[in-house]
């Protein structure tokens, strides 16, 4: 942490605006949104994935990075150790890495951004400054204005990937055509994920209330499923010990959190989801009181009775119970 804090104020002068991982006053969502203004203006998407990144990380040009920008002996001697520090395995035996840093160390996420500043950004900015694009951590997205020019920009980010002894990931890097109203080209993949969000082709209506074709982001099936399975991992139906009340102590900042930001774009996305921790709380209700026991009819009508008097006892019921109406 005191390497990190010596590090990070000389490192932020010369990070790349469009840098948005585990860096102070940027953010995923910042990320996201620059992405859906720069999509409407663009027709063309380059979707990276780098192929092991943490995994395969150059020491030397790592190290080469860090002296450019500090020549404090004790900060050199200790990131140099960090990333020669021996990995036990799960059989008990060591191994000494030859590339990649440790993750979960909290300036691992620092010297990935300053790698990837020179292997990425400031390559971006002396071969294509016309390319804008958003980078959290190895995750990027790059806004191309036609097909020959974001097909070039992969060819060409291949071969840079290699200099720097990385590679794309050669299914998960797609090419993909931001379709809407508007565009109407025949190609093959019109979607594409980022930081939780899927951007695809969506209805949307205009301040006239007129419907149109959109190319915007919403919450990805991934993150969707992920927000379920960690809900049904609550246990609710055994929780028959508890109060309504405890319920929405225990777990409304968790579904805060998601609606904060999941919600911030395409919200009506959001609500079939939020809907299935309504149903968990029917299937508890339904263990807790014998008299709607093997009546989850009843259930729910008692759930959203509740709902309606109380609508701020839960994060989520106040945004369905407006949605509803």
């Amino acid at each position: 942490m005191v390497a990190k804090q010596v590090l990070e104020p000389e490192l932020e002068k010369h990070f790349h605006p469009d840098s948005y991982g585990y860096r102070p006053g940027k953010s995923a969502l910042d990320a996201v949104g620059s992405a859906r203004k720069r999509c409407w203006k663009n027709d063309w998407v380059l979707d990276l994935d780098i192929k092991g990144f943490f995994d395969n990380i150059d020491h030397e040009l790592m190290m080469r990075a860090v002296r450019t920008h500090t020549d404090e002996s004790w900060v050199l001697l200790y990131i140099e150790r960090w990333l020669m520090a021996p990995v036990e395995m799960q059989d008990g035996t060591q191994m000494n890495p030859q590339k990649g840093t440790p993750q979960g160390g909290v300036i691992s996420p620092l010297l990935a951004n300053l790698f990837l500043h020179y292997a990425f950004d400031k390559w971006m900015e002396r071969e294509y400054p016309t390319i804008s694009f958003e980078r959290y951590a190895d995750d990027a997205v790059c806004h191309c204005e036609n097909q020959a020019q974001v097909e070039k920009l992969k060819q060409d980010l291949e071969v840079r990937m290699k200099e720097v002894g990385l590679e794309l990931h050669p299914e998960k890097t797609k090419i993909v055509y931001c379709q809407d109203d508007t565009r109407r080209e025949n190609y093959a993949r019109t979607s594409f994920d980022f930081l939780g969000y899927t951007f695809r082709p969506r209805r949307s209506k205009n301040y006239l209330d007129k419907h149109f074709i959109n190319f915007t982001p919403a919450i990805s099936n991934k993150a969707a499923k992920r927000i379920r399975q960690i809900s049904w991992d609550w246990n609710w139906p055994i929780r028959s010990d508890k109060q309504l009340e405890d319920l929405a102590r225990m777990f409304n900042s968790a579904i805060r959190g998601w609606i904060n930001y999941y919600g911030r774009f395409y919200k009506s996305a959001l609500y079939p989801t939020l809907r299935v921790l309504n149903r968990r709380l029917v299937m508890w209700a339904t263990r807790k009181y014998k008299r709607l026991r093997h009546h989850r009819r009843r259930a729910r009508h008692w759930l959203d009775r509740i709902a309606r008097k109380q609508p701020n006892l839960f994060a989520h019921w106040r945004l369905l119970h407006v949605s509803a109406g």
